[in-house]
């Protein structure tokens, strides 16, 4: 029996467990060479090469094979079923009972970031190779690619080439752009081209830069930050998860992207949604108070409406998801598992069951496959099976 049965499962959030030489062969001559080391984290390499032995010798042990399978959702990173071997993927998703499953990277994008728009815009485009390659033979993979916003000529360029990769989804940082913001005119380009693949955009975690001046973790006490999986994530860093994405999507309601490109989609992935209930609230204060200063608030659409028009959101397993939806409405809020990340935990699905219970019926099949359908479009249409 799988992990997930009784209804459809579609998960917003997963990842890949990169290994070290996993993304140069997907990178163009000249920028492969100038990729950075994998940086996978303390103690990641030791991992990640006891994860590849162990995946080689199941091929040709079905003891350990099977022993693994039982495991399905205690063992994580690199020692996951699927971690980095697309065919074990589809077995763990056979197994997970999931019927669609977001693909994101886990470490890739620092063999790359720099201030060189051609390293990083030819990176990105490894990246985007190698995540469409992973998620290519299984339908229920939807491969999410990586666009850098630093150029927005190149960004409009990024966004065509991952589209004919085939990916299903487009990661922008949040982080603001250099010199200007994303919701300028010089952006347009950006959105209309993913509007206009019937693609969304994706936040993730990671996107915003630096959660927390790090002076606030210089209090004397000491703490752990490596959790195993792609974001080393601390007590006070969890307090401002949020940050980077309320404010990044707060801009395209306020200055009117969503107007003005109104089938654009977006969702908000792995950074909690606990504060959107207080965030749509302050967003429809901020439209009425400033409108007299900044008539460009003058919207035809009161600024939550955006958001419930246009973007989705994955809570937490510890968030109080019914208490959510009973504030907030149940169109916003997406399943996810992050696996195999541990940050996922080892049963969110039991976690989410719990904090649903009492919510109607079409409320739940709406957070765990109805919105996500919506968000996604084509992505979902046909049949699932691999």
């Amino acid at each position: 029996m799988s992990y997930a049965t009784g209804r459809t499962y579609h998960d917003a959030d997963s990842h890949v467990m990169e290994l070290r030489d996993w993304l140069e062969p997907y990178a163009d001559p000249g920028i492969r060479e100038r990729l950075r080391p994998l940086d996978v984290g303390r103690g990641g390499g030791e991992l990640a090469a006891r994860a590849v032995a162990e995946a080689e010798a199941r091929r040709s042990d079905p003891d350990a094979a099977a022993a693994l399978e039982d495991r399905l959702m205690q063992a994580k990173g690199w020692s996951a079923l699927g971690a980095f071997d697309p065919g074990e993927r589809s077995r763990a998703l056979d197994l997970l009972g999931f019927d669609r499953q977001l693909v994101f990277p886990t470490f890739a994008s620092t063999q790359f970031a720099s201030t060189d728009p051609d390293l990083l815009y030819g990176g990105a485009s490894a990246l985007n190779r190698a995540m469409a390659d992973f998620c290519a033979a299984d339908r229920r993979l939807l491969a999410v690619a990586s666009v850098p916003l630093a150029d927005h000529e190149r960004a409009a360029q990024a966004v065509d080439e991952a589209v004919r990769l085939g990916c299903s989804a487009v990661m922008v940082p949040s982080a603001a752009p250099p010199d200007r913001s994303p919701s300028h005119p010089d952006y347009d380009a950006v959105w209309a081209r993913i509007q206009d693949a019937d693609v969304p955009f994706m936040l993730h975690i990671g996107g915003g830069g630096r959660l927390l001046d790090p002076v606030f973790h210089n209090n004397g006490n000491p703490v752990t930050d490596f959790l195993g999986g792609g974001e080393n994530v601390r007590s006070k860093d969890y307090m401002a998860i949020h940050h980077p994405p309320e404010t990044f999507l707060a801009v395209l309601v306020l200055d009117g992207v969503l107007e003005r490109f109104p089938r654009l989609r977006g969702g908000c992935i792995e950074q909690g949604a606990l504060w959107v209930v207080p965030w749509l609230r302050r967003l429809d204060i901020a439209q009425a108070t400033f409108q007299r200063t900044e008539p460009a608030l003058a919207l035809p659409l009161k600024a939550s409406d955006y958001v419930h028009r246009q973007v989705w959101f994955t809570p937490f397993p510890t968030e109080p998801v019914g208490w959510m939806i009973d504030q907030a409405g149940d169109d916003l809020l997406l399943f996810s598992s992050d696996y195999p990340h541990p940050e996922g935990g080892r049963d969110p699905l039991a976690r989410f069951q719990a904090s649903l219970e009492g919510c109607p019926g079409a409320a739940q099949d709406s957070f765990y496959a109805g919105n996500f359908a919506e968000m996604m479009g084509p992505a979902v249409m046909g049949p699932v099976a691999a």
